[in-house]
């Protein structure tokens, strides 16, 4: 049951409202975060199986973007940081029945590198030659449009189909036809106004920044320990959030689990089709809107094996299937050659994708039957016929915004209307990016502005 009200109440307990509560017990301004299921953390979560360190949802986070690396110092566990083992970074792409290794010096669909492409047989020559020609490209600034407009005008479709689909179907589990380049690769629209090219944007920005560590960082156990070390210091209440009013005094009325709680100030960390529902009633516009933000949903299957009958291809780091060559599998990772020390020596872990815009029906189907499609399919495309000695799945239904085409339009639409009622405060996924540190950046975000009026 909810317990004495506070100040702030939070509704979610991933890491952008935990990363609000944490800085608002820091200041020591009382709050409650309501999560409605028995665990915190959202869509991070790990868990352990036969001594390996597995996770169910992201497994790093983007070391460009320092936010989650910040947090991690303040709580304490920087020495538990790790890279990515890029000795053995190589991604595979699945293509006409075979896994072909993606080109060293790619940028997500950019190359810059030429004799990797050259090799490569991922791409053929009408593309390579596109490619090259693409160095010549004028600025201009044409704004905002699908990701596939973008690439296909640049890159070609062949580039669209085996590099950008299988790439942003792990992160986003969207169609590049109605995702937006603005929200989705705002860095590849500003090198294409300024420089025109991508190519000559990509090695001028690596001209620029220099060497750097491994864009993939975590923790060594897990980033389920970010998630209880913010827990720790939180104010959290299992219930459900049911109903927000406005008060007499210009504050609010949430009703968890059938009790009605006051507070200066809301933070909805939510995602937006839940945060829609609250305000549905206080905004029906601004309910509008966030409902309008869709979501894909997805599911992760761990399979550990016994190293020594393991009979399938190494694949380095892992392997993307595109969509046009896809049945259920969207992509696999090796995640004992990804991340040192976190699988036992004698076992080996892989790591399946499922889901996305296309398949969200993949979440009703049976662990047994799960288990079963990803085994045939694992064995098509790598050899593999072993019997896992062991899995995990975890489910995540409407879990991954859709930054479709207008999004950043829409976003400014939304603040507008929260910034017009007092107290209220939106974080997560569904706003400015949707990796770890932008969630952690929304959530401080509106902790700071509580702390600052």
């Amino acid at each position: 049951m909810p317990g004495a009200s506070g100040q702030v109440v939070i509704v979610g307990g991933g890491i952008s409202g935990l990363s609000a509560a944490y800085d608002l017990a820091c200041a020591g301004v009382p709050h409650t975060l309501y999560e409605k299921r028995a665990r915190v953390g959202g869509v991070i979560e790990t868990r352990v199986n036969e001594g390996c360190v597995l996770e169910c949802g992201p497994d790093s986070f983007i070391s460009q973007k320092p936010e989650a690396r910040a947090l991690i110092k303040e709580l304490g566990l920087d020495s538990s940081v790790i890279g990515s083992n890029d000795r053995e970074r190589r991604t595979y792409i699945w293509k006409h029945g075979r896994l072909v290794r993606l080109p060293e010096g790619v940028m997500m669909i950019v190359p810059s590198r030429v004799m990797p492409i050259v090799k490569s047989p991922l791409l053929g020559w009408g593309t390579k030659l596109r490619m090259g020609l693409e160095y010549f490209r004028k600025p201009g600034s044409p704004g905002d449009r699908s990701v596939a407009e973008f690439v296909t005008d640049h890159f070609g479709q062949e580039t669209l189909d085996y590099l950008a689909e299988p790439l942003l179907s792990g992160v986003y589990g969207g169609d590049p036809a109605r995702l937006s380049i603005q929200s989705v690769l705002p860095r590849f629209l500003q090198m294409e106004e300024q420089y025109g090219s991508l190519v000559r944007g990509v090695l001028a920005s690596r001209a620029k920044e220099g060497p750097s560590g491994s864009l993939f960082q975590t923790l060594q156990n897990g980033l389920g320990t970010l998630v209880d070390a913010l827990a720790a210091r939180a104010h959290v209440e299992q219930a459900e959030v049911e109903a927000i009013e406005r008060d007499a005094a210009g504050g609010f009325r949430v009703r968890a689990t059938g009790e009605w709680v006051s507070a200066n100030n809301v933070i909805l960390a939510c995602p937006a089709w839940s945060a829609a529902s609250l305000l549905r009633p206080l905004d029906a516009r601004l309910a509008g809107l966030l409902a309008g933000i869709e979501y894909s949903s997805s599911l992760t299957l761990s399979l550990i094996y016994d190293a020594a009958a393991f009979d399938g291809m190494r694949a380095g780091h892992g392997f993307l299937v595109p969509k046009k060559e896809r049945n259920r599998l969207a992509a696999c990772t090796y995640v004992g050659a990804k991340f040192l020390n976190r699988i036992p020596e004698d076992r080996l872990v892989l790591r399946c994708f499922f889901g996305g815009i296309a398949d969200g029906a993949i979440l009703s189907e049976s662990d047994e039957s799960i288990v079963a499609i990803a085994r045939e399919e694992l064995r098509v495309m790598t050899g593999l016929t072993a019997v896992p000695a062991s899995y995990e799945i975890a489910r995540w239904p409407s879990s991954m915004a859709q930054y479709t085409v207008g999004h950043t339009k829409r976003v400014e639409k939304i603040r507008a209307r929260a910034a017009a009622m007092p107290g209220l405060h939106l974080a997560g996924n569904a706003y400015e990016g949707i990796g770890i540190s932008d969630c952690i950046r929304t959530g401080r975000g509106a902790a700071r502005k509580i702390l600052s009026a």
